[in-house]
């Protein structure tokens, strides 16, 4: 039962810190929603910000996760899966649930330098990147790294466009520009 409570714990966590934000949402509001009391929370996470840490672990892995599976199953080259990450992409942000990245909503609530939630943000984009510039090798790639950082460049900022502008097409726009950039950055070989 334990190990079930801290996961529900974290799960009440993570809708709240993504839907209201993390400095908004207070332990008082977590506890109600978990169903449980401070003493509980406070067993398995310690403060607010160990808290906080593990909805981004959990969010990193769960996001990684389903990027790759999505991948994995949408094309047979890797240029087809460089492209498919757009549509990985648009059908995350094509939900009612939508409120942007949880990375990057958590970067601008903690954008001090070196802090634990900017540096666990940063490390999810780093692992993301890493998995673009894996494919762009594959694909043949010679510059894959800085063909990862382009194609991250464009993914960031269509999801920062579409929170601030719903269904405005910037997801769309980004992919197109994508290709434009993957068959330029493929063609110098």
């Amino acid at each position: 039962m334990s190990r079930n409570l801290q996961k529900h714990i974290l799960q009440a966590a993570s809708a709240l810190f993504y839907r209201q934000g993390i400095k908004s949402t207070g332990v008082d509001a977590i506890v109600k929603a978990a169903g449980t009391t401070k003493m509980s929370l406070y067993k398995y996470f310690p403060s607010k910000d160990d808290l906080v840490l593990a909805h981004l672990c959990q969010s990193r892995t769960n996001t990684l996760t389903h990027i790759q599976s999505a991948i994995d199953s949408a094309g047979q080259t890797p240029r087809q899966k460089l492209l498919a990450i757009f549509d990985v992409f648009d059908a995350m942000l094509d939900t009612p649930e939508f409120r942007g990245c949880p990375f990057i909503n958590a970067a601008a609530e903690f954008a001090e330098e070196n802090n634990p939630v900017q540096k666990a943000a940063a490390a999810f984009y780093a692992d993301f990147g890493k998995l673009l510039a894996d494919l762009a090798a594959q694909a043949g790639s010679r510059d894959a790294e800085q063909l990862a950082a382009q194609l991250t460049l464009l993914i960031a900022g269509a999801i920062v466009g579409e929170q601030i502008h719903r269904n405005a097409g910037a997801i769309a726009n980004a992919r197109a520009a994508a290709t434009i950039l993957i068959d330029y950055n493929l063609s110098k070989n």
